[in-house]
């Protein structure tokens, strides 16, 4: 019955801010007499129960690590758990996965932090708007970011405006001449960078960029970065009866799903058309994909070490970085009609 019972209801109930009812529950002097014994009177009339996390940190000791992430079944997001899976084995840690699913930041956010039973938390392309900032504040849980930014967190940001801008200039230096894109059907940050950065690209190059060569495929599963999504792309072409030389995909399970299709219509990669994907699974390698690197199970390493650093030492400044993407060169962006 407890559970429904939230912070917020405590704030309502004493009139005052979520941050005041916090303080109160962490002990903090900062509060006046009065202010405090109208939270403490709100809390007894709700019989409200403090989350775990609150009364754990007081010991500054580790305990349980949270990690959102918004799917369990895509690559991406698999090897950056891999590297969180694989410090906290030597951490004094243990570790729950929440799947946030198809939520709005707020509502996964909000539910996540319900269950109260984590010590800090790393939030994987969850964007932090004010609202999930409030969230993250009113609970005083240690966070760190990967794949979003805010300036009150230590967070890992990813450069996909860099990973498509190399991608765009080494189908060019390849020598390909027709260059297009699979992209995505649901516009995210991260779409619309590696689009950017792609497209910036062809124009430094002097290169053309014809829209009738930027396709997406129908499915929306996962925004789109599927291998329905890149098979469907490539059937797109097919019916337009024009392909690119040389498609960028904007991530490697949509190259798979290119490839297959154009094995069904006939085409080989790269003799007929050259694919370039983006992420680095380990699939990529077994099919010879070019593709661009974001060091996902490194991230996931050092955003766990992070984690374990701010719950000791919350007081230590933050740790705030872009990660660039690398270049991996394979066969499936070979340009034999240039040699």
């Amino acid at each position: 019955m407890n559970k429904k019972v939230t912070i917020y209801e405590v704030a309502k109930r004493a009139e005052v801010a979520i941050s005041t009812v916090s303080r109160v529950l962490n002990g903090s002097e900062n509060v006046s007499k009065a202010t405090k014994e109208k939270v403490e009177k709100a809390i007894d009339e709700l019989n409200f129960r403090p989350q775990v996390n609150a009364r754990k940190l007081a010991s500054k000791e580790p305990q349980m690590l949270a990690i959102a992430v918004p799917s369990f079944t895509t690559p991406y997001f698999n090897e950056v758990l891999k590297g969180v899976k694989d410090e906290i084995k030597k951490m004094d840690l243990d570790i729950i996965m929440y799947n946030t699913g198809s939520k709005q930041p707020e509502e996964a956010v909000q539910n996540f932090f319900d269950r109260g039973t984590a010590d800090a938390v790393i939030l994987l392309s969850i964007d932090v708007s004010d609202k999930v900032h409030q969230l993250i504040q009113a609970t005083q849980t240690p966070a760190v970011l990967v794949n979003a930014q805010h300036p009150s967190y230590n967070y890992f940001m990813l450069n996909d405006y860099q990973g498509g801008y190399l991608a765009g200039e080494h189908l060019v230096k390849q020598g390909f001449e027709k260059l297009g894109m699979i992209t995505s059907v649901i516009d995210s940050r991260a779409s619309q960078q590696r689009l950017k950065g792609f497209t910036d690209a062809l124009k430094n190059y002097k290169m053309p960029v014809d829209k009738s060569l930027f396709m997406s495929g129908d499915s929306t599963k996962h925004g789109g970065f599927t291998e329905e999504s890149g098979f469907e792309a490539i059937y797109k072409f097919d019916k337009q009866g024009k392909f690119p030389d040389a498609i960028f995909c904007s991530n490697d399970t949509q190259a798979v799903g290119a490839i297959y299709a154009l094995s069904k219509l006939g085409m080989k990669v790269p003799d007929d058309i050259a694919i370039m994907g983006y992420d680095n699974i380990k699939l990529s390698k077994y099919l010879e994909l070019t593709t661009i690197d974001q060091k996902m199970y490194t991230i996931g390493v050092q955003a766990t070490k992070r984690l374990a650093e701010i719950i000791t030492k919350p007081d230590d400044e933050l740790y705030q970085t872009t990660i660039n993407p690398v270049l991996v060169q394979r066969g499936s962006t070979e340009n034999k009609k240039a040699k």
